[in-house]
């Protein structure tokens, strides 16, 4: 059925809210909607997620060739009856000052038509040149309509759809009112999380209102004739050959609850294309972990659950015994907080693990946020990832955390230098403690940076459970 764009002039317009409004409106007409996000972000993609209930996907310049984009797409659309992805920022912005990195490079690369989600507060005329600088600005990029957003009323709309009639050639796709009850809450760098408001149904209230004012305010039957014209992945080119996954040698537990959720789907998969297992445990809830060789802590906001971590303390003790006694372990930025001794947040302060002798202060602006590029020290403890181990390897990465470390203890051990970026001290990131790695940045498992299998190989070398 092809695939659509979903783009904006500029960042907070509301296209991600649009994004899932139609993901969840289109999945209550029985199709199978295959959602992306672009960029580094795992935030939206867990909003995506579960208005599609099916995983959702990065595709990301920076830390994927545009093979790799090309592969994934096609290969995760092949079972869906249409693909939506979600763009950043806005259509044309990026680092790259021609654009190779925009979202509007990606839909042309992906021939995917475009819906310009524009934010109309105070503006009704001057939408018009608005719309067509964009449509004139790069004739390969197809804006196929707008949806006209936060429109004050039936007078502000009408407005607005005359000067697009007199001045442009733009098809407006629909119309959604200004309604904060529409508006999902932000904190920090984005969105709340869809993860920690699941279990009070919060968030799947939020997308049912959000699929409502979809399927009132836009022509839903017109945006699947727009993704309609746009063109199957080609298999040759698109579709990467999917092998048969060994039979998992490894169990590695990995933290899934309201503190603890910023993962990428591919990379999870990558973990069972590696031999290993993963078995979710709740740092909120859970006593002890689970039977297992080894240990994965991703991103979060733990800052937010500080009282219910605190409190379940025969969790912590089992993590810091199962740490102090060997157990391979990875954490990224969330889980380095986690794992240090305490955690002060907006006055508030709480003991955590304490396997990391330091201190985690989260303030009010980012400490570190963008792209980053980090390379391995003699002293990492992972395999290397090719067969010239001493040759620097540049790895893609990124951060975005508001939270830095203090105290920390004297002549710590790094697993990482940082080439472009802020990390643990702004020149080095991944403290190794043991057999823990615990840094700030956010790893992507591709071609350029196979962590996965990394750390499985690593967590297969020092289990603990496996030693005599």
């Amino acid at each position: 059925m092809g695939h659509l764009y979903i783009a904006a002039a500029h960042k907070s317009s509301g296209k991600t809210s649009v994004s899932v409004g139609l993901t969840a409106a289109l999945d209550r007409k029985g199709l199978a909607v295959q959602t992306f996000k672009k960029g580094p972000d795992y935030i939206d993609p867990l909003w995506l997620a579960r208005a599609a209930r099916r995983p959702c996907y990065n595709l990301d310049f920076f830390t994927q060739t545009n093979a790799e984009i090309l592969s994934a797409f096609g290969r995760y659309s092949a079972a869906a009856d249409i693909g939506l992805i979600e763009g950043n920022k806005g259509l044309f912005d990026g680092v790259d000052v021609e654009g190779k990195d925009s979202n509007a490079a990606l839909a042309t690369m992906l021939s995917a038509p475009v819906v310009l989600v524009i934010d109309t507060g105070g503006m009704t005329r001057g939408i018009a040149p608005l719309i067509r600088g964009y449509m004139d600005f790069d004739p390969d990029v197809n804006i196929g309509g707008v949806i006209l957003n936060k429109v004050g009323g039936a007078r502000h709309e009408s407005k607005l759809r005359a000067a697009l009639e007199r001045y442009t050639d733009a098809e407006v796709l629909g119309a959604m009112g200004r309604d904060p009850a529409l508006e999902i809450p932000e904190r920090h760098l984005g969105l709340v999380p869809a993860n920690e408001t699941s279990g009070a149904g919060a968030a799947d209230t939020m997308i049912g209102r959000l699929a409502e004012a979809i399927s009132k305010g836009v022509n839903i039957d017109r945006i699947l004739e727009l993704a309609g014209t746009a063109p199957r992945p080609i298999d040759e080119i698109a579709v990467k050959a999917v092998s048969q996954a060994p039979e998992p040698d490894v169990r590695i537990a990995i933290a899934r609850d309201a503190a603890f959720g910023f993962y990428y789907q591919d990379d999870l998969e990558a973990f069972a294309d590696a031999g290993a297992e993963l078995v979710p445990f709740n740092t909120l809830t859970d006593k002890k972990l689970p039977d297992v060789d080894g240990l994965f802590i991703g991103g979060g906001f733990p800052e937010t659950q500080l009282e219910s971590l605190a409190a379940n303390q025969d969790l912590i003790t089992d993590i810091r015994h199962a740490l102090e006694t060997g157990m391979p372990a990875y954490a990224e930025c969330g889980g380095l907080m986690y794992l240090a001794r305490n955690i002060r947040w907006r006055g508030e302060s709480a003991d955590m693990v304490g396997a990391v002798p330091a201190d985690v202060i989260v303030g009010n602006r980012p400490q570190g946020r963008g792209y980053m590029v980090v390379e391995d020290t003699a002293q990492n403890p992972w395999p290397p990832a090719d067969k010239h181990p001493d040759a620097p390897r540049a790895l893609p990465v990124h951060e975005f955390h508001y939270a830095r470390l203090e105290n920390l203890d004297d002549k710590p051990v790094f697993a990482h230098q940082v080439r472009r970026g802020t990390g643990i001290d702004g020149k080095h990131d991944g403290l190794v403690i043991n057999n823990l790695l615990a840094g700030f940045a956010h790893h992507r498992n591709t071609d350029a940076n196979p962590w996965v299998s990394r750390f499985v190989a690593f967590v297969r070398n020092n289990s603990v459970l496996k030693k005599p």
